[in-house]
């Protein structure tokens, strides 16, 4: 079995963000660059899921979602924050892990597959702790491949 979803090394990043709205824009800038994908469309379209309720789940930790015509399978980005931001979670912590996930617009098993599976792995307390505590974006994306290949298996 295949992962879910795909996430490449480069797509995986430490940055700081001021607020939602720049840390929604620094991921459509990474999905952009790293997917060859439409930057200001990624944005339109996060955005406006966010407008739907806050992609914030709690546990300081949002999964801003959408979906694009064009794509051929889910993609993913990850964003960990320098300090965490309020996101309008619904447990009203501030975030400090932003895992972005686009998938086909005519997705939708697909889509809430991959979502599961990234909301289990940002659950998970330990894992939690370890990408915070990672000491930078290859580290992160070592854990993060590491479960995602585990789960695909």
């Amino acid at each position: 079995m295949s992962a879910l979803f795909n996430l490449l090394p480069e797509a995986v990043i430490v940055a700081d963000g001021d607020d939602k709205h720049s840390v929604l824009t620094r991921l459509a800038d990474l999905f952009a660059h790293v997917y060859d994908l439409d930057r200001d469309l990624v944005l339109s379209r996060i955005a406006e899921r966010e407008q739907l309720g806050s992609t914030g789940f709690g546990r300081n930790v949002a999964i801003p979602h959408a979906r694009i015509k064009g794509l051929a399978r889910p993609v993913a980005a990850v964003i960990r924050l320098g300090k965490p931001i309020d996101f309008d979670a619904a447990d009203g912590m501030p975030v400090d892990l932003v895992f972005g996930l686009l998938s086909p617009d005519g997705a939708g098993a697909t889509h809430l597959h991959a979502l599961a599976a990234i909301s289990r792995m940002m659950r998970d307390e330990r894992m939690h702790a370890a990408l915070i505590s990672a000491p930078g974006p290859e580290a992160l994306y070592s854990l993060l491949s590491n479960v995602i290949e585990r789960d695909a298996a």
